[in-house]
């Protein structure tokens, strides 16, 4: 058998899916902003509300920003 084991192409396919949620959380974040819909969220002094800072946070701790991201462009129905 020829090529990468199946043990190693695992951690390169997460890897890049983490990144395609990265790139697509910034693809979002920028039109919702284009269209005037801007995601934010803060908690104390720390402001997330750029498209680069919700990439910039996904792609540093992905497991606590991609979540607050997506809870914080969730549509409320009883509005």
């Amino acid at each position: 058998m020829t090529g990468l084991p199946l043990t190693a192409m695992v951690p390169i396919l997460v890897l890049f899916l983490l990144l395609a949620a990265d790139a697509w959380v910034y693809a979002d974040a920028k039109g919702r902003l284009k269209r005037g819909d801007r995601v934010a969220f803060s908690l104390g002094s720390l402001r997330v509300e750029t498209p680069e800072s919700w990439f910039l946070g996904c792609l540093i701790l992905w497991a606590v920003f991609f979540p607050l991201y997506l809870t914080a462009t969730a549509r409320n129905p009883f509005r």
